[in-house]
C-alpha cells in the first residue's frame, strides 16, 4: 500500500504491536496498537510508565511477540512504512488503528500532521483519558471511533474532572464515541449515579463500559459489588456493558 505526501514529523512513542483489542466497543477486533508516550494523569491503579523513553519498540511482525527498538522520536515516515508493509502482507487481518498511551492528545500537534496519512492505511480509533477537549477538536475529522475514559474519583485517588469530560464528550458525540469506566469495590452507587446523568445528558446513544479494575491478573472486584453499580446506573442509564480487560485474560498485550 503506498503512502503518499509524508510531512517530516516525529512523535515520542513507547511501542507498535498487533494485537486483539480487549476494552471497550471495538473488544475483539484485531488492530495495530500505536502506543504514545505522556500522560496528564496519576492514576491510583495504574502502575505503567508512560514516561517518554529512548527507543520504542515495534514488533518485527504482526503477533510475532519478537520487538526491536527504533529511536525515539518515531517519524512518521518510519511508522507508516511499517503499518503499511503489515497491511499490504496481511490484507484485511488487522480492522483499525489504535491510537492508545498514556494520553495521546498530549502530542496533539504530532496528530494533526499523522492521522490524514494513517487513515489512508486503516481507520483510526482513539483511546483517551477524556480530558483534552481543546486537542480534540481539530482531529475529529479524521477519527472513526472515540473511546473515552471517565476517571471516576473512587479509583484515581484524585478528584473527577467533570468539567472537562462533559466538554470533551460533548465534542467527542460529533463521532461515534463510547464512555469507558474502571470500577472497583471502592466505587460508590453515586459515582455511577454522576457517571450516568453526565452521559446521558451529553451522549445519549452512547454505551458506557463498566471495566472491574484488574488486579494480578484479575477482576478485583466482587461479582455482587459489580452488579449493584451496574443497577444503580441503569437508572439514569440504559445502554450498558460490563467488560473486564479481555486481552490481559488472553494473554495478550
Amino acid at each position: 500500500m503506498p503512502v503518499q505526501a509524508i510531512p517530516s514529523s516525529e512523535a515520542q512513542l513507547l511501542e507498535v504491536f498487533s494485537s486483539i483489542q480487549g476494552e471497550g466497543g471495538l473488544v475483539g477486533c484485531r488492530q495495530i496498537f500505536v502506543r504514545m508516550a505522556g500522560c496528564n494523569l496519576d492514576c491510583a491503579y495504574c502502575d505503567t510508565d508512560f514516561s517518554p523513553q529512548d527507543n520504542c519498540r515495534i514488533e518485527d511482525a504482526p503477533g510475532s511477540g519478537q520487538f526491536r527498538n527504533v529511536p525515539n522520536p518515531v517519524a512518521l515516515e518510519v511508522l507508516a512504512g511499517i503499518m503499511a508493509d503489515w497491511v499490504d502482507r496481511s490484507p484485511g487481518m488487522h480492522h483499525s488503528i489504535s491510537l492508545t498511551g498514556g494520553e495521546p492528545l498530549l502530542q496533539d500537534g504530532v496528530l494533526r500532521e499523522w492521522l490524514p496519512v494513517l487513515r489512508e492505511i486503516l481507520p483510526l480509533h482513539l483511546e483517551t483519558n477524556g480530558t483534552c477537549p481543546e486537542s480534540l477538536a481539530p482531529l475529529l475529522p479524521h477519527l472513526e471511533w472515540v473511546s473515552m475514559d471517565i476517571k471516576l474519583s473512587s479509583m484515581t485517588g484524585v478528584a473527577t474532572p467533570w468539567k472537562l469530560h462533559r466538554a470533551f464528550l460533548e465534542l467527542a458525540s460529533r463521532t461515534r464515541v463510547w464512555v469507558k469506566a474502571v470500577i472497583g469495590e471502592e466505587t460508590p452507587a453515586d459515582e455511577m449515579l454522576h457517571l450516568g446523568r453526565l452521559v446521558h445528558q451529553v451522549a445519549p446513544d452512547a454505551t458506557i463500559y463498566l471495566q472491574p479494575v484488574t488486579r494480578g491478573s484479575k477482576v478485583g472486584m466482587s461479582n455482587d459489588h459489580l452488579l449493584e453499580l451496574q443497577t444503580s446506573l441503569s437508572k439514569v442509564h440504559g445502554n450498558i456493558r460490563i467488560i473486564p480487560q479481555t486481552h490481559v485474560f488472553l494473554g495478550l498485550l
